[in-house]
């Protein structure tokens, strides 16, 4: 489990694609400062299992095609940023939200909107994940625990968008700082909202 606050921005610096999965290669050092084969390190949202730890601070990591497939993974090359964090310890503080790392779609940058103190970011998702996302709930965008500010559709749009706000903080310290409009993101939604959809489905049927 994770909580989406992201420790270290870091990078992909080798990748060996294979017949129906990748190894990554990936530089992390504070989030490499105690890991051992086995431990738990989300990249990018996407919870990984550490091969082993190598100097320099770097990790590599097994991808089965899956999620590479279901996950913006299998389009990062070398040298691209990724949002790393270790599986939350117990006893520590809940800083974001219970993040599982446990991918639920990607979706896409549609626009961004400066401001003064923060910039607003619009990104749009499939319908099938939007009946999750409410205003002031959380979800995960990359790794990275976030508010909903806004939720809406757009009649030149076929995906429904939700908006986020965020603080010079997270434009610094994440990939979110730097995606460009048509940037494809990890997207993780509020898994307790999809329990309470399957209670009320089941004590309905």
């Amino acid at each position: 489990m994770f909580t989406g606050i992201v420790e270290e921005l870091g990078a992909l610096v080798g990748r060996e694609d294979l017949t129906d999965a990748a190894r990554l290669l990936i530089e992390g050092p504070t989030v490499t400062c105690d890991a051992r084969h086995g431990d738990s390190i989300a990249v990018n949202g996407v919870c990984l299992t550490v091969v082993d730890v190598q100097p320099g601070g770097r990790f590599s990591a097994d991808v089965m095609r899956e999620t590479l497939e279901r996950s913006s993974l299998g389009s990062l090359d070398v040298g691209s940023p990724v949002n790393l964090e270790r599986a939350a310890a117990l006893g520590s503080r809940l800083g974001g939200h219970i993040v599982q790392g446990h991918v639920d779609g990607t979706g896409r940058v549609l626009a961004r909107t400066p401001g003064q103190h923060w910039e607003v970011v619009r990104i749009g998702l499939p319908a099938s994940l939007a009946r999750y996302v409410v205003e002031k709930g959380s979800i995960t965008v990359d790794g990275t625990s976030l508010t909903v500010s806004a939720v809406g559709s757009s009649p030149e749009d076929p995906d429904d968008y939700f908006e986020v706000s965020l603080i010079p903080t997270t434009l610094e310290l994440t990939t979110l700082g730097r995606a460009a409009v048509g940037t494809l993101v990890n997207l993780e939604v509020d898994v307790i909202a999809k329990y309470v959809e399957r209670l009320v489905t089941k004590a309905t049927e």
